[in-house]
């Protein structure tokens, strides 16, 4: 390629897809809790969701964890999911009703919530 043309091969990105070093570890409907992630790098978990109860809403495969790749510590693919957050369960009773969020969170970010 030349020069001229890193901006357009930029913008179209790159799959980031990758195979799966394990099963899924969550499946849609389950009802997950983020981590309190305390980091000081780069990380796609926004503060506003750590510690909070949603659903996963769709498994989205296994990619590369942006977390570790930004930092230069390699691809570590992992499982990718979307989890749902009512409204009330990020910003309490201060949150419009009806109101839901969605991200997308790497499998590190998620563990079981207690029933």
């Amino acid at each position: 390629r030349h020069g001229a043309d890193v901006p357009q091969v930029l913008a179209k990105g790159s799959p980031s897809e990758r195979p799966a070093p394990a099963p899924a570890r969550f499946a849609v409907g389950q009802q997950v809790r983020t981590r309190d992630l305390q980091v000081d790098h780069h990380t796609r978990l926004p503060a506003y969701a750590r510690g909070k109860v949603g659903r996963v809403e769709r498994v989205n495969g296994a990619h590369v964890f942006a977390d570790s790749n930004a930092q230069f510590k390699g691809e570590a693919p992992q499982w990718l999911y979307t989890v749902r957050f009512d409204g009330q369960a990020l910003w309490g009773d201060d949150a419009e009703a009806g109101l839901g969020v969605s991200i997308d969170a790497w499998e590190s970010y998620l563990e079981p919530a207690p029933q």
